[in-house]
């Protein structure tokens, strides 16, 4: 028999997981006190660290003591009180344990026969968080649609797309492929780069995204262009599969109208994906849910609690109203996964629900999280994001020099500098170097902009204020 390897044994692991864990708090305790952006040169962390693996095992706290010396001075810490770039890749204290529990249990659940709790559970989470944001009815586990947790949204976008070509197509292109159907798929040119990437993995390629142009105000889908385009496709002979629509996009936070985009798209006989993945949670605050009125009649849905729902990335909320069109497209069985549970049609196999088989048990994080705050704590949580952007919207109101690009969006403020494009990419970066906060940039109508997201579970109206008079020192600087 060969050698087994030196395993902790309880004590250690429990002495090394206390260690961990006290890691973890003294790391946040020292956040406000660190630069948000990593100011490490490339190659810099690789020089740290040795060409090979070491031949014999060391000790966990040399482990913990390179997080010190190696790891943190390369992190940008999204963690941080004034990290307003993006959106949050938002974490609590309860993800982080549940995290830590599914990690322990190490269930896989690619069917429910190989973990029966891992389904169920999700199944029932899914259902709360769906009751919570006011989502119909038709996404409950219960009928004939359904909820699973996704890595990101984009998996959840190409998903939609491939249950999409399945039912257009009548199961065709599963069978055959794409066929010569000219299937084609229609997105604002504010939607998420993900769509792109959705039609390039389904073999539709770039050029089947039909990008359609938005109001210049509200930066939401133009109705008639997206009727046009449409009816223009089907003139030439081509086939409308999907059309993607934003409740929250990535550079404005515009909502796109889905009360009347999906009317043009169910004429059509196009699928409607709604991508809500950063605003979505909000509509656990009921003030909050008119972006997602219409969402009653979308086929899919996606939002993300890893983004402002204080759950540790990756969580992405994933919901269909009909999940025959979903399992029809993914569905395969091969001989060493079947097993009576699957055969007697009673349960979910979630490996039918995404693109891949195997899968974390990513609902314990999120159950943790939905029962230590309740729902109250979310919503407080929530509200106090949109408070803070309001008054972002205000302190650019009462400074001359700078000026809001569009409304503010929930927790999003979009706004520049008037002196031009230049000075506002200037201000910016200036703040981004001191590592007093981290903003990221956009374009809006061809013009520079600068992006605030508020979203952490640690930032406070000092945080936001101390942000704003960077940005007003760099602007006077420039």
């Amino acid at each position: 028999m060969p050698d087994q390897p030196a395993h902790m044994t309880p004590e250690e692991f429990r002495r090394n997981g206390h260690a961990a864990i006290d890691w973890i708090a003294d790391y946040w305790a020292s956040l406000d006190d660190l630069p948000v952006r990593a100011q490490v040169a490339p190659g810099d962390v690789r020089r740290l660290l040795p060409e090979s693996a070491p031949e014999t095992g060391e000790p966990f706290d040399a482990v913990l003591a390179d997080l010190d010396r190696v790891v943190v001075p390369g992190l940008t810490h999204w963690q941080h009180p004034r990290f307003f770039a993006y959106f949050p890749a938002n974490s609590s204290p309860a993800a982080i344990l549940g995290d830590l529990l599914s990690s322990g249990i190490g269930a896989q659940g690619m069917i429910w026969a190989t973990s029966p709790a891992v389904t169920e559970v999700e199944q029932v989470v899914l259902d709360w968080l769906a009751e919570a944001l006011g989502l119909p009815d038709d996404f409950r586990s219960d009928g004939a649609g359904g909820g699973v947790i996704q890595d990101t949204a984009s998996t959840a976008t190409f998903t939609a797309l491939l249950a999409a070509l399945h039912r257009a197509s009548g199961g065709e292109v599963r069978r055959h492929g794409l066929g010569d159907a000219g299937w084609r798929v229609y997105g604002s040119s504010q939607a998420h780069s993900s769509l792109v990437k959705a039609a390039m993995m389904a073999g539709l390629g770039e050029d089947a995204v039909r990008v359609i142009g938005v109001d210049p105000l509200t930066q939401a889908i133009d109705l008639d262009a997206l009727e046009s385009a449409i009816e223009a496709d089907i003139g030439r002979g081509l086939t409308p599969a999907l059309v993607h629509l934003a409740a929250g996009s990535t550079s404005t936070g515009a909502m796109d109208d889905l009360v009347g985009a999906g009317r043009i798209a169910r004429e059509h006989g196009a699928w409607v994906h709604v991508d809500a993945a950063w605003a979505g949670v909000a509509a656990v605050c009921p003030e909050h849910r008119t972006h997602l009125a219409g969402v009653g009649s979308a086929d899919s849905f996606v939002t993300n609690p890893h983004k402002w729902l204080l759950t540790t990335f990756d969580c992405s909320t994933f919901w269909v109203r009909d999940r025959a069109a979903l399992t029809g497209a993914l569905s395969i069985l091969p001989e060493y996964l079947r097993n009576a549970a699957t055969e007697s049609g009673e349960v979910v196999d979630y490996r039918d629900w995404h693109p891949q088989l195997g899968r974390r048990f990513r609902a314990v994080k999120l159950w943790a999280v939905l029962r230590t705050y309740g729902l109250e704590g979310l919503r407080a949580h929530v509200r106090s994001g949109v408070e803070l952007a309001a008054h972002v919207a205000d302190l650019v109101a009462g400074d001359d020099r700078f000026e809001m690009v569009t409304e503010p969006s929930l927790s999003l403020v979009v706004f520049r500098l008037v002196a031009g494009d230049e000075q506002t990419m200037a201000a910016m970066e200036a703040v981004n170097a001191s590592g007093e906060a981290y903003l990221s940039h956009t374009t809006v109508e061809g013009r520079a902009a600068i992006r605030l997201a508020v979203g952490s579970w640690c930032t406070t109206r000092a945080d936001v204020e101390r942000t704003w008079r960077a940005l007003q020192a760099a602007a006077a600087e420039g």
